[in-house]
């Protein structure tokens, strides 16, 4: 099975910007929701956002207005910007999408297809 693969994360000083892009396996004719996970040392994985096929999107509450989630939907690709990151951003960040197409997108909820991760760095 292919995954979907992160890239674009390292160290960023508070108040700093990263963008983070997946790459989603191919699947020409379908659509499925895509999103962001991340998981900080110690703590539960959160949901972040997500987006559908039309561009709607949902954000937890701990990164509105902060990053922004966007896909490129002829190159499978979903970006999730980051800007003035916290010390509390540091994580694992995760891309998912939703194992089956086709299928409505409610939020994070059927995003069950994972990524490796990425590290997201936050210091001063």
């Amino acid at each position: 099975q292919v995954l979907p693969f992160e890239s674009g994360g390292g160290s960023v000083q508070p108040g700093g910007s990263l963008r983070l892009s997946c790459e989603a396996p191919p699947d020409a004719g379908t659509s499925r929701c895509l999103g962001w996970f991340r998981q900080a040392p110690g703590k539960e994985r959160e949901a972040l956002a997500s987006i559908d096929a039309g561009g709607t999107v949902s954000y937890a509450d701990s990164i509105k207005r902060r990053f922004t989630i966007s896909r490129d939907n002829t190159k499978n690709n979903v970006v999730l910007q980051m800007t003035s990151l916290k010390l509390e951003d540091s994580a694992i960040y995760y891309c998912a999408r939703d194992p089956q197409a086709d299928r409505e997108c409610r939020g994070t909820l059927f995003l069950e297809d994972w990524g490796q991760g990425i590290l997201v760095t936050v210091s001063s």
